[in-house]
This record gives structure tokens, C-alpha cells and sequence, in this order.
């Protein structure tokens, strides 16, 4: 028997499937990979192969095959009738799929690197209806769903299916101590003599409400706390994983000694509410855990286009409690934490004496605060952490910032730009750079001509180096031309996630832009010399999305250079001298 069909057999029953192979067999598919296609995962992929590899996914063998998907979407059973609410697919491009032959073909699986991890065994190739894998696995099919988005937007839209053999696990160089494979963590159980272990899942920093509810359910079911985040993909906009370990490692030294356990799982999330819920505890089961945790909407992806939440706040519960006996996990259901002022103490939502004054900072409020630098008072979280929170995520005047103009050529976006340029300059305190259109053509972009997929690739270079200043604090201003929308959007999501970004229309009139021209670009333009000339021959989208509209046929240069500014210190990006805006002074 080779290590890729051994079994480790759980404390409590169940078995981990181990598919990585031995040393021989990985050097003699490391011989034959040239043999095969390359596929280079994602990063969502290489979440769920490490999982695949170390048996956090058990009873999993690979990448689901078409039967398997199938039940898994319609009933969250395998074909063997084993319960598994999540689809696990390996989606890759029709052009990758057509050269596949099911039953001969291996594929040589690799990290962004290079590095061949696994090699899969093609057993099944088919283009699946994702719309409808959203509509029966998160019960809908709006993309305003994280999960939903994911499937339909950035997802390849062929999935192959087989068997996989594991040559090594992804490598980390992050809380080594903390990676933790499911045999291991099962082992250190053992060794610390934990019979009972009730685990808590999360994707954000832990606060004392999160504290007191995971006290109080270990203390409830008397059994020691595995404290297990998702480090893989969660929801965008979540605060980084690095940033929530050190603050779940700040958070050990408030429970009883030798009761709490911190784990990390390199899970990537699906906000797939209810089946979430159940895909969590028997993950967690794989890793030894005998209870987990759900409180209120586990798991949930927040609300819809009309304010509705996807789930309800415990339909995880429900489902969870459906399934209960068949995941072999006991679950400890929470309601949500909330404070009581005039006793101190947090209690469950449930609890609340009529009359009393109950507080909350929501998460929302909480990102405002720190933000705009503002308090974070001493019931909701613990000094330490607000401390680590705000060396990741300074208030916004410390923060970088990307200005990207748009407008047409001779709209007066690089007067305005470098007028901005030595105004910020005189002011001080965060080193500026300009990324003007023509500078940028010239040092980055020299190759590219001005079809749309060049255009395009310029201003997601301009996208790639702005998000780098801002992730360090400094303020890009950049001044292309900039005519599509969907690569702006692109640039916004690249940049927002390390600080501020202001999309400034700069809204001037082609006539006026017309009459401005210097060089006779649109002259040219309209007898036919210049092809591909925004505003004539190529076509302008004008932003819906502008943080600042300026129209330099009602203003000077300078006039709106100070509307930018006047909407920076309003957003709290700026203030006088360095000092935080007056709105937070106050």
C-alpha cells in the first residue's frame, strides 16, 4: 500500500485520507511531469489542494468528477452517500480542457512558481451551469454574493475531475508554528490528553465579545477551545490574516492556561452561510475537534442589492442541527454577544434584561473609527489589540492614497495634476509621486500601442505601481486618459484594499478640449491621420463611479486642485500640516 491510499485512523473514528505519496513514487512522477500539461493554480485552487493533500477535506480523493459534483450541489451528498455540502472543483479554460483526454491524461498541478505539488489523474472534463451551482449551493445568483461573484466572474468555466497524488504541500514561511495539518493537530490533542475539543471558526479579528462566547461555550460542553481561523481567501475587504493572528495570539493570555489551542487554516472561504457551516465542522472534525461553534449568521456574506440579508441569522443552526448526527460534530449554537453598560458584562442578545441599555460597534463602525482615528473604548476590545489594529490600519490621514484622474486629451488633467503635485509637495509629510500619462508611456508602457487590450494593460501598470505607493503610505497621483470603465474599476479594487483611492472625472467638454489643442492631436484625429484617438475614432466612458467631478472650462487649475483637496480632508485623508483633519481634531 502506498502512502497516497493510507489511512490515519481518528481518536474518535473517523479517518483522515492522506494522499501524499512517498518519496520514490513523488521522485517517479517528477520524472514523467514533462510528459504532461501544467496547470497553475489559483489561489483559490491552492487552498483546497493543501486541504485535498493533508486530509483537512477527508473523505475527499481529489477533485470532485461530475457524479460527485452533481449530488453535492443538489443534496450535499457524495456518490457514496457520504454528507459534503461544498462543490470541489478544479475550474480551468476551455483551451486547457479541450487538450484533456479523460482516463489517459495527468495533469502536473504547480504553485504560482512553478513548483508541481500534485499531479491529478483526469477522469472526467465537462463545462458545468454555474448559475446553477450558485442558485443550489448559496441559493442565489447575485453577484453581490462573495461566493456567487467568485463563480460567475473569476472562475474558468471547465471543471476537471480525478484523482489526485500529492507530492508536497504548499510552502509558508508565515506562524510555522501555527500550520498545523490535521494528524498533527489530532496528535498534539493527544499528547495534551484533550478528549473534548470544541472548535470556533473566524475570518476577523477576535474582540471580548468574541472571547466571552467561545469561554462560554468551551466552559458549557467542558471542553478545551481550538481557536481556528480561515487564513485562505475570505470575503474582500477583510482585514489580512497576519494582522488577526497577531491579534488572536494577544487574545490566549485571556483564557485559563492550558485550555485554549490557536491553529491556522489555510481555508478559502465560500460565505456560503448555512452549508458553510456544515462544510466548517467537518473540516474541523478532520482535525480532531469534537464540538463546534455557530452563532449568528456563520458564515454569512452579508445582504443582497435590496438590503436582505442572503441568510438568515441562524439557518445555519437549523441546517447544522438537521445534519447533526451524519457530521459527527456536536454543535454549540450562540447567539450573538452583546454589552451591558450598567453591569459590565457581556450576554447573549437573548439574555438581555427588559430595559437595559445594551452597546454594539458594529464592523462597519469599528473601520470608521480607525479610519477617522478614533475612540475604541475599552469594553469592546482590548487595548493590545486595538494597538495591533491600528499598526495595520492607521487612521486615513496616515494612510497612502492613489488620486487617478480621467477625462479626455486637453481636458486639463496634467495641469491639475502637477498643480496638486507641489501643493501636496509644499504641504509635507508623505512623499508624492506623479504618474503622468506621457511619463508613464514613455517608462513603463513604451511597447504598447493604444488598441483597447494596450490601453487597458498601461492603466493596469499605472494600477499596479499606485497600489504599491499607497500600500507604503505615499500618495500616487496619476493622470491618464483612462477611457474604460471596467478597467478603472479594475484599478479601484487593486488600490482600495491598502488605503484611499479618488477617482476625479475631469468632465471638460471635447470642444473645449478641442479648442485647447496645442499639437493638433484632434485635428489629426478627425481627417483620419491618428487612429484610435479617444473622444473621435475610440470611445470615451465617462465614470459613474467619480469621487470629484471638475469641469476646467468653469475652473482654473488651481481652483480644482483645491475641490480635491477640500474632498480629501472631507474623507479624512488629509489635514493641516500633517495633523489629523479637523472633523477628527474635533
Amino acid at each position: 500500500m502506498t502512502a497516497a491510499t493510507a489511512h490515519l485512523v481518528a481518536p474518535h473514528g473517523n479517518e483522515l485520507i492522506n494522499l501524499l505519496v512517498d518519496s520514490a513514487k513523488a521522485a517517479e512522477l517528477k520524472a514523467h511531469s514533462t510528459e504532461w500539461p501544467s496547470w497553475d493554480l489559483t489561489a483559490r485552487q491552492l487552498c483546497d489542494l493543501e486541504l485535498l493533500m493533508s486530509g483537512g477535506f477527508s473523505p475527499l480523493g481529489g477533485f470532485m468528477t461530475r457524479a460527485d459534483y452533481e449530488g453535492v450541489c443538489c443534496n450535499m451528498k457524495l456518490t457514496s452517500g457520504v454528507l459534503w455540502p461544498m462543490p470541489i472543483t478544479l475550474d480551468v479554460t476551455e483551451e486547457f480542457a479541450k487538450k484533456l483526454k479523460p482516463g489517459s491524461s495527468r495533469i502536473a498541478l504547480r504553485d504560482p512558481e512553478g513548483v508541481m505539488l500534485a499531479v491529478m489523474q483526469v477522469e472526467e472534463v465537462w463545462q458545468p451551469d454555474r448559475r446553477a451551482e450558485a442558485d443550489l449551493v448559496f441559493k442565489t445568483t447575485s453577484t453581490m454574493h462573495p461566493g456567487v461573484d467568485y463563480l460567475l466572474n473569476k472562475a474558468n468555466s471547465w471543471y476537471v475531475g480525478g484523482r489526485v497524488e500529492g507530492l508536497q504541500l504548499p510552502s509558508h514561511y508565515d506562524f510555522k508554528t501555527l500550520r498545523l495539518t490535521p494528524a498533527e493537530l489530532r496528535n498534539e490533542f493527544s499528547r495534551l490528553g484533550w478528549r473534548r475539543v470544541v472548535a470556533f471558526q473566524t475570518r476577523n479579528p477576535m474582540h471580548r465579545a468574541h472571547q466571552e462566547l467561545t469561554f462560554r461555550a468551551a466552559k458549557k460542553v467542558e471542553a478545551s477551545l481550538l481557536i481556528h481561523p480561515s487564513v485562505g481567501m475570505t470575503k474582500p475587504g477583510d482585514v489580512d490574516y497576519f494582522t488577526r493572528v497577531r491579534c488572536y495570539q494577544l487574545l490566549l493570555s485571556k483564557y485559563p492556561a492550558g485550555t485554549v489551542k490557536l491553529a491556522m487554516l489555510p481555508l478559502a472561504m465560500r460565505m456560503g452561510g448555512p452549508r458553510e457551516a456544515v462544510w466548517h465542522a467537518l473540516i474541523r472534525k478532520n482535525h480532531g475537534a469534537t464540538h463546534f461553534i455557530v452563532g449568528r449568521d456563520h458564515a454569512g456574506p452579508g445582504s443582497d442589492a435590496n438590503g436582505k440579508p442572503f441568510y438568515g441569522p441562524y439557518d445555519a443552526q437549523a441546517l447544522f442541527k438537521k445534519h447533526e448526527a451524519e457530521i459527527g460534530v456536536t454543535m454549540v449554537p450562540f447567539n450573538m454577544m452583546v454589552y451591558l453598560e450598567d453591569q459590565d458584562r457581556y450576554i447573549p442578545d437573548n439574555e438581555v434584561p427588559d430595559g437595559s441599555r445594551v452597546l454594539n460597534i458594529s464592523g462597519t463602525e469599528l473601520r470608521r473609527r480607525l479610519n477617522e482615528g478614533g475612540e475604541i473604548p475599552g469594553w469592546f476590545t482590548y487595548p493590545e489589540v486595538v494597538e495591533e489594529l491600528r499598526r495595520s490600519y492607521p487612521p486615513r490621514y496616515q494612510q497612502g492614497v492613489t488620486i487617478l484622474f480621467t477625462g479626455l486629451s486637453g481636458s486639463g488633467k496634467s495641469t491639475i495634476a502637477n498643480v496638486l503635485l507641489t501643493k501636496f509637495l509644499e504641504v509635507g509629510g508623505r512623499p508624492v509621486t506623479l504618474l503622468d500619462g506621457d511619463i508613464v508611456r514613455k517608462h513603463l508602457s513604451s511597447e504598447l500601442g493604444f488598441s483597447k487590450e494596450h490601453r487597458d494593460i498601461n492603466i493596469r501598470r499605472i494600477g499596479f505601481v499606485a497600489s504599491e505607493i499607497t500600500k507604503n503610505g505615499g500618495i500616487a497621483i496619476c493622470a491618464p486618459i483612462a477611457p474604460y470603465d471596467s478597467v478603472r474599476k479594475q484599478v479601484r479594487r487593486m488600490i482600495e484594499p491598502y488605503g484611499g483611492y479618488i477617482l476625479v472625472h475631469v468632465a471638460t467638454p471635447i470642444e473645449i478640449c478641442e479648442q485647447r489643442d496645442r499639437k493638433g492631436l484632434y485635428a489629426k484625429a478627425r481627417a483620419g491621420i491618428i487612429k484610435e484617438f479617444t473622444g473621435i475614432s475610440d470611445p470615451y466612458e465617462a465614470p459613474d463611479d467619480a469621487d470629484v467631478v471638475i469641469n476646467t472650462a468653469d475652473l482654473t487649475p488651481e481652483e480644482s486642485a483645491q475641490e480635491i483637496i477640500l474632498h480629501l480632508e472631507r474623507e479624512g485623508f488629509i489635514g493641516a500640516n500633517g495633523q489629523p483633519p479637523a472633523s477628527v481634531r474635533a
